[in-house]
């Protein structure tokens, strides 16, 4: 398509950035760029929006999509106007920035590319590059109050890396995107660690012992105020390890919350409409996100924290975390797609009272796929597919590769099919799940 100077609509924009500019979810390492030369001479032409409003910065391997709703879901409902920044999306673009939950505008996005498609012809920035350049452009014009950033990959070279937040959150270290952060936990923790800022407090949503130290060494060094979110909530669910009925474990999740502070606890009761177990962590990471907030003046009670938590999901637009597609038979979905991330997954599955278990399964080709297949459960009904990405990994190819891992089904040309199939072949009574990948769940949402 021939991309001329003319104005182009909706579609054509995004067209033009899918092809023009070097995309992750399409060319894998080689979008990922090591500096951040492209994103700081971007935002040098639009005026370093990045300095003209607050902001959180939430990384981690696992659970930071989640937690950066949450605390956005919280900040909004405490009347702030609040900015989103997340990736990648599942069904539109627009999904990636939001301002109080809401999708920025198709013309917001067609204004900004024509204004400055001769900056992108120059500079060559990735599709990733321009998206956070964009997000920045907009929490700036729109005089946000605060804004939630999610690290895109890694930390100390993602692109969303060069504001100075008020608070740095890092959920976890586990083991992905290792071609690209480093063949060891210490290595991936260093790059994460990268958003550690001087002066800034950070928060840890979880103390690995692995890695515990990596972060320790980086906040002295930056003289960071540092706090481990793991050691100071006891956040439980009197839902998990019950056989729940599936309605029930569709709904929501009823969590119990309790500060440790000089062996006394404060206890409090909420519900959250995130219902996968894994979330108990995530809460821990959020809870004490919202303490340093206030401690920096944000106003936040409790009835915020209770009235966002309830419906993040309506609030922030999050789909894909343990969400309940329908019911006859039960058809669960989720985004986990690496070893830490299919572990969390496994446990939900054994929450749920089921008869027999159908799994719709796709990946991408750069994961490491015997990781993930090992933990899957070998008594489970296989559905192989290929989520429709250039990366995603050829369904009969999978099909082979699990049935090394003992791990029996067929392979299907597209992920409706491979579902519709799992569904049709499903008892009343029987869970279908479908996961693997993002890129798989975005086709069924």
């Amino acid at each position: 398509m021939d991309y001329g100077p003319w104005t182009m609509d909706y579609n054509q924009t995004l067209q033009y950035l899918y092809t023009q500019l070097p995309m992750f979810t399409r060319d894998g390492a080689s979008a990922f760029k090591k500096d951040l030369t492209n994103t700081l001479e971007l935002c040098r032409r639009l005026d370093n929006p990045q300095h003209k409003f607050r902001s959180v910065h939430v990384g981690g391997t696992n659970g930071k999509g989640s937690t950066s709703h949450m605390l956005a879901a919280i900040l909004q409902t405490a009347g702030y106007k609040t900015g989103l920044y997340t990736s990648p999306h599942l069904k539109d673009f627009r999904e990636r920035i939001r301002i109080n939950g809401q999708m920025i505008s198709e013309q917001t996005v067609i204004d900004f590319v024509e204004a400055h498609r001769a900056d992108f012809d120059e500079i060559a920035p990735s599709f990733f590059e321009m998206t956070v350049a964009l997000a920045f452009d907009v929490f700036a014009k729109e005089k946000v109050d605060i804004a939630v950033i999610e690290v895109g990959l890694g930390g100390r070279l993602d692109s969303t890396n060069v504001i100075t937040p008020l608070l740095s959150v890092i959920t976890n270290i586990g083991w992905d995107h290792m071609n690209m952060l480093g063949n060891t936990l210490q290595l991936i923790a260093g790059e994460k660690a990268g958003i550690i800022k001087p002066g800034i407090p950070v928060i840890i949503g979880e103390q690995q012992l692995e890695v515990s130290n990596v972060f320790i060494d980086k906040a002295a060094q930056t003289n960071s105020n540092i706090r481990f979110a793991s050691e100071e909530w006891v956040v439980s669910s009197p839902e998990v390890g019950k056989s729940e009925s599936p309605k029930e474990k569709a709904g929501l999740l009823e969590i119990a919350i309790q500060k440790i502070s000089f062996g006394l606890s404060d206890f409090r009761t909420f519900r959250l409409d995130l219902t996968g177990t894994y979330q108990l962590k995530n809460v821990k990471t959020v809870l004490s996100a919202v303490d340093e907030l206030r401690g920096q003046g944000f106003i936040i009670t409790d009835e915020h924290l209770e009235t966002a938590l309830r419906q993040v999901k309506n609030l922030t637009g999050l789909h894909g975390r343990w969400e309940t597609l329908s019911h006859n038979p039960l058809t669960i979905c989720d985004t986990g797609h690496n070893p830490d991330g299919i572990e969390e997954v496994m446990k939900n599955i054994a929450s749920v009272k089921s008869n027999h278990l159908h799994m719709v399964i796709g990946m991408v080709n750069d994961k490491d796929t015997g990781k993930v297949l090992s933990l899957l459960p070998k008594d489970a009904t296989y559905y192989f597919c290929k989520p429709d990405i250039p990366r995603g990994l050829d369904a009969e190819s999978m099909k082979a590769q699990a049935g090394a891992h003992g791990l029996i089904g067929e392979a299907y040309l597209s992920v409706k099919e491979a579902l519709l199939s799992a569904q049709k072949n499903a008892a009343n009574d029987d869970l279908v799940f479908v996961g693997g990948s993002t890129f798989v769940v975005a086709e069924v949402v």
